[in-house]
């Protein structure tokens, strides 16, 4: 069988973004198996401050947001702040956590963490 190669027209019409509150998003698409969601919320957790600085809506119940991600039906993608509150969190949810290398705005070498129901694909 040949694989289909998917062009940008393609994935255009699959993608949507959706502005608003990210948790009623997900809550109102729990069940929706066939969506995935990235999901890369201010970096407010564990009293970072960078979220507060960006954002002008950076208020965010973090537990909250765990709650309602690890009731969702599809496959997710989030992207946090590498701290321990937040690897308590997705220890205490059962989601699996890889780090990766990232640069911030003054080029300083730093990890991010990917959380996601199960980050193989990362390890390979």
């Amino acid at each position: 069988m040949k694989k289909r190669i998917l062009n940008i027209i393609d994935i255009r019409d699959r993608i949507t973004f959706i502005e608003g509150d990210g948790i009623e998003v997900l809550k109102r698409n729990a069940r929706c198996a066939d969506a995935a969601f990235f999901i890369d919320p201010p970096y407010t957790a564990a009293g970072k401050k960078a979220g507060s600085r960006l954002y002008t809506h950076s208020e965010l119940d973090h537990e909250e947001l765990f709650k309602v991600t690890s009731r969702i039906k599809g496959d997710f993608l989030m992207t946090y702040d590498d701290a321990e509150g937040v690897r308590d969190l997705a220890r205490r949810h059962g989601f699996d956590m890889e780090t990766v290398a990232m640069k911030s705005t003054h080029h300083a070498k730093m990890t991010e963490l990917l959380i996601g129901r199960n980050l193989d694909w990362t390890r390979r």
